[in-house]
């Protein structure tokens, strides 16, 4: 049977603790045998995990015991890790043991060295903490999770569910998988990823030097602007105008204007019962096909399938 073990921190998030806990425990096999022991390995015989406290019979020498770890988030992803636990990950590593983290337990995976170079996504609020600890690990903090054999990381919350039936239907096949996605009652494939609920270019995010122009964009958004516009109403040159916009965003004017756009895109689709292609020109797309690929290409899902998710009532 295949061992599943969970790694109980201080201040370890109850709901990332729970998930793997009850996905992978309630999954059966034919002849209703159960396809996995779940056990739960801590730190401590008693473990806070938020408002509980959590006891638990088993310790860090179980975890050489398991096929997969799971490595749930902690409340404070940024709290010294014991190098108990970290030299535990890295021997069931070498081991060959598969290691998972949900959540922000991705930093608590990342601390032991064993992304570095390989690709991982966590929490999207945490993703620019993960960046500046963990430059060396390729981060896409849009997707629900990220399997690259040995290691698998998810996002936050639900985002372990997806991970959890998606190493279920790795380890059984698609039978079972669609069994445990019944009793979860959740999508066994779920369309988008993270990026559909992350709120892009916010008013306030970006760096004070550009802020002038940018709270204009904000305000002229669903006009024809170009870059000209944008570069005049800067006093700035083209150049100068993209260059500043390179160090403090991240991004080109286009880019930022188009995100601003979809953002106030989500918004309408989530409160009104307008039209795709009225939503499109409403927020400054002269072309609907175009928004439809601008907004793809930033949530992850297109309009239709963003406002079936997200539309209030």
């Amino acid at each position: 049977m295949h061992t599943v073990a969970v790694l109980a921190m201080p201040d370890t998030i109850a709901f990332d603790l729970s998930t793997p806990v009850e996905v992978f425990g309630r999954v059966r096999l034919p002849g209703d045998r159960p396809g996995y022991r779940v056990l739960i390995c801590a730190t401590e015989p008693v473990v806070a995990a938020g408002p509980l406290r959590l006891a638990t019979d088993h310790g860090l020498d179980e975890l050489a015991q398991a096929d997969t770890i799971v490595v749930p988030g902690r409340n404070d992803p940024s709290a010294p890790i014991p190098e108990a636990v970290l030299d535990a990950l890295r021997d069931a590593s070498a081991a060959g043991t598969r290691i998972v983290s949900i959540c922000v337990g991705a930093f608590t995976l990342a601390a032991t060295g064993l992304l570095d170079g390989r690709r991982a996504t966590t929490h999207w609020t945490a993703a620019d903490q993960f960046r500046i600890a963990f430059p060396t690990v390729e981060l896409d903090p849009d997707v629900l999770y990220v399997d690259i054999g040995q290691f698998v990381t998810s996002a936050g919350a639900t985002a372990g569910v997806d991970m959890c039936l998606h190493l279920v239907h790795r380890d059984y096949g698609a039978a079972v998988a669609a069994d445990a996605a019944r009793l979860s009652v959740a999508p066994l494939f779920r369309d988008g990823g993270q990026a559909q609920f992350i709120r892009r270019n916010t008013p306030g995010r970006a760096a004070t030097a550009l802020g002038h122009i940018l709270e204009w964009i904000e305000e002229n958004a669903h006009r024809d602007l170009s870059l000209d516009d944008m570069a005049s109403r800067a006093a700035m040159s083209i150049r100068t105008l993209n260059r500043r916009f390179h160090e403090e965003t991240g991004q080109t004017p286009g880019q930022w204007l188009n995100a601003v756009r979809v953002r106030r895109a989500q918004e309408l689709l989530e409160t009104t019962d307008h039209g795709i292609d009225r939503i499109a020109h409403q927020v400054g797309f002269t072309s609907p096909t175009n928004f439809r690929t601008q907004f793809k290409r930033i949530s992850g899902v297109a309009p239709r399938a963003y406002r079936s998710t997200f539309r209030h009532g």
